[in-house]
């Protein structure tokens, strides 16, 4: 299946039998990613009564109850409520829900004791005008990603100057590969 799309100026082609897959799936047990401090998410069958929802188990279905944090276990959406009282959806956040967006690539860099992704990292790897969207994969990009267990190892984040530098482009949606984009451990400074 194939499709055009005229965004602005520009006219582009996709073929969606082709799609390139960069969320980081949820799976039960250890090797599913977590961060956070949290144990790893659960996946188990429905069982009621005579019902049981496994296939496995001699039911006619598997039928299971999930139990995860987004934040925690795998590719997640935030809002503002992430650091409001109130709770807010993303969905009723979101006025659109199709944007352009642009995949950008950075190795993050030593400063003092962490990895970070600096302005100027951003500033070198995004077009002059980027779109709303900005999707940022960290290097390395390999398979131990999808099982990484994060927690207590200071992953990478970025520098304010960096978040100031997205907001001032125009950026409206940053997709991540990491589990935040703050530091896992910052004394409460968010």
């Amino acid at each position: 299946m194939k499709a055009t799309i005229t965004y602005g100026e520009r006219t582009y082609k996709a073929d969606l039998s082709e799609p390139i897959d960069i969320s980081i799936p949820l799976r039960g047990g250890n090797g599913n990613v977590t961060a956070w401090y949290l144990p790893p998410p659960v996946i188990s069958p429905v069982r009621e009564g005579d019902f049981t929802g496994s296939v496995a188990e001699g039911g006619a279905v598997n039928f299971n109850t999930v139990a995860f944090n987004p934040h925690a276990h795998g590719t997640h959406t935030e809002c503002m409520g992430h650091i409001t009282a109130e709770f807010y959806s993303v969905n009723a956040a979101l006025k659109q829900f199709f944007a352009m967006a642009e995949l950008i690539t950075v190795a993050p860099g030593k400063l003092g004791g962490d990895f970070v992704i600096s302005e100027k990292q951003l500033r070198n790897a995004l077009r002059e005008k980027p779109p709303e969207a900005v999707v940022i994969r960290t290097l390395p990009n390999d398979d131990e990603k999808l099982s990484r267990q994060y927690s207590h190892t200071n992953p990478p984040y970025l520098t304010e100057a960096a978040a100031v530098c997205l907001r001032e482009a125009g950026v409206k949606h940053l997709l991540i590969d990491l589990p935040s984009v703050d530091k896992e451990k910052d004394g409460g400074k968010l």
